[in-house]
């Protein structure tokens, strides 16, 4: 059973989490809408679109999860986002590879254990694994705004 978070926001886990268990698209839209940011469009735009392709290995990353209990002694996705553009071709792409790795290890063990799971399936694509009911079609609708492909 997923940990609720202290804080009054959510953590962009918790929000993905309550997509995914919505009933209907409407539903999902709505949520989705509800909870719209900057950090949220980006985590979704890294995860669907094809364009955007990681500069650091695919796979599991080699972190320490942070046990910390959610909305405590840890930072949040929501800030962190701006960072994100590092670890993408086109974003810091003089950095060098093991300094780009490092970054992101200490990026993940600053994060809650969930938002760090998150990270790293959305960096390879891979958010359906644990949010099986978010689909592009459904992040198309509620965001039509997103333009798809170019980014890379």
């Amino acid at each position: 059973m997923a940990t609720t978070n202290s804080s009054a926001r959510l953590l962009l886990s918790e929000i993905l989490r309550k997509v995914s268990n919505a009933k209907t698209k409407a539903e999902k839209i709505k949520l989705l809408r509800t909870h719209n940011s900057p950090a949220l469009r980006q985590l979704l735009i890294i995860n669907f679109d094809d364009s955007v392709v990681a500069s650091v290995p695919e796979g599991d990353v080699p972190y320490t999860p942070n046990d910390a209990p959610l909305g405590t002694d840890h930072t949040r996705l929501e800030h962190e986002y701006k960072g994100l553009y590092r670890f993408f071709k086109g974003g810091a792409d003089k950095l060098p590879g093991m300094k780009r790795e490092s970054m992101l290890v200490q990026m993940l063990e600053g994060l809650s254990a969930e938002e760090a799971e998150l990270l790293v399936l959305v960096k390879d694509g891979q958010m359906s694994k644990k949010y099986k009911r978010i689909t592009k079609s459904v992040i198309s609708e509620a965001f039509p705004n997103i333009e798809w492909g170019g980014r890379s």
